[in-house]
């Protein structure tokens, strides 16, 4: 299965550039997903491309920081405001990541869009429409 997240664009790049090995979250999915597709939100707001996920770590934010805090690519004290009186949190370990060729308007492709606070899921047909317009560009001429 397939979600996308949104993202702020300091993070997109990092995540990109190698920097950022862990993308944390408060809540996770119920269903088994492999890869995420990035919306950067604003002032982007654009599907810039995507990530496999190698593992998910689930434990106390503490322990958490303690095995990420070295290819976080946040500093501590936005991660301790980001979990703050949280008692669980989870770090995606980035695997493979892919920039795509073409930005994607999100509203090309969905329709009506509003950011995910957390995450939404993409089913396979919304998927693969991302990734004609991803390394094609827009079939609005064709």
């Amino acid at each position: 299965m397939i979600a996308l997240f949104s993202i702020k664009p300091e993070y997109v790049e990092k995540i990109f550039s190698g920097e950022k090995h862990y993308e944390y979250r408060k809540a996770i999915f119920k269903n088994n997903v492999k890869k995420i597709v990035i919306y950067c939100t604003k002032p982007v707001g654009m599907i810039v491309g995507e990530f496999e996920i190698e593992d998910i770590l689930e434990d106390c934010p503490k322990s958490i920081w303690k095995k990420t805090k070295d290819h976080s690519g946040v500093s501590r004290t936005f991660y301790d405001e980001y979990f703050s009186g949280r008692e669980k949190g989870y770090a995606i370990n980035i695997g493979t990541k892919r920039v795509y060729e073409y930005a994607i308007n999100p509203f090309e492709v969905l329709g009506s869009f509003t950011p995910p606070q957390s995450f939404l899921y993409l089913d396979e047909s919304t998927y693969e429409q991302f990734i004609e317009k991803a390394f094609n560009g827009s079939d609005e001429y064709s």
